[in-house]
């Protein structure tokens, strides 16, 4: 199969489309920063992010995506991505993944972060550092010319050197009239490799990164993904368009 046949070329018309988007879901996302101290519960969580999404009249992309029962992914300490919001009080010293999408004129966009709850441990914050250097570091390689590759073994490169570990299990992806569309973003493997990278490519470029091993496990939910040896994970994430000058970061402000 010719991969690169399969991966939508977005015009500057549909790029524009999926910056509002991003904008709007970089908007959403800070409020919901703001809003994660001590005491609030992961179902409280997803209850403010439906609102701010209907007060900026976009849907929620996940919310009945494969029967996921809510509007965002809250994974606390350990787990690491898809966790369900429930009636969970967050405390003071953990961390909690915020991964969110939207769908705005029917085009999604995807965003994660992962933020420390009142004070965390020196080495909790390394590695909420290092996990989101690591995303800027992937981006970078998001430009024509490039290989797909190119941006997961950065990012692999990058974390190892800080004695972390990627996740393998669970990859970025394509973005754009669909939540998930080619192609897959792994966030390791050799540089030089894959598609050739293309202006009008969007990526939703993510890297999980535990403290420990790289293996993980999903609890009976059927969703939320844990550790394998119970030491915490951190998870950015954002949709980026390759442009003729380099990578376009669309879940900014």
């Amino acid at each position: 199969m010719n991969t690169k046949k399969i991966i939508r070329i977005k015009s500057k018309d549909e790029i524009g489309v999926l910056r509002q988007a991003g904008r709007i879901l970089s908007l959403i996302s800070e409020e919901i920063k703001r809003s994660l101290k001590s005491g609030i519960t992961t179902k409280d969580i997803d209850s403010l992010a439906e609102s701010l999404m209907k007060k900026h009249k976009v849907a929620p992309a996940f919310k009945g995506y494969r029967g996921f029962p809510c509007s965002v992914c809250t994974s606390v300490n350990q787990e690491v991505v898809h966790g369900i919001p429930k009636n969970r009080s967050l405390k003071d010293g953990d961390i909690i993944s915020v991964d969110l999408g939207i769908i705005f004129n029917d085009f999604y966009s995807d965003t994660a972060f992962t933020i420390g709850v009142g004070t965390i441990t020196p080495e909790l914050k390394r590695l909420l550092d290092v996990t989101e250097k690591s995303l800027y570091v992937g981006i970078d390689k998001a430009r024509p010319e490039n290989h797909l590759s190119d941006i997961s073994h950065a990012i692999q490169t990058f974390v190892e050197a800080h004695h972390l570990s990627v996740v393998r299990e669970f990859v970025g992806h394509g973005i754009g009239r669909n939540l998930h569309e080619e192609p897959e973003v792994p966030n390791f493997g050799p540089a030089h490799c894959g598609p050739i990278l293309e202006e009008g490519m969007v990526l939703a470029i993510e890297p999980m990164v535990n403290l420990g091993t790289y293996k993980t496990r999903i609890l009976e939910d059927g969703w939320t993904v844990v550790t394998e040896d119970g030491k915490p994970s951190a998870h950015f994430e954002h949709s980026v368009a390759i442009m003729a000058n380099g990578p376009l970061i669309l879940t900014q402000k």
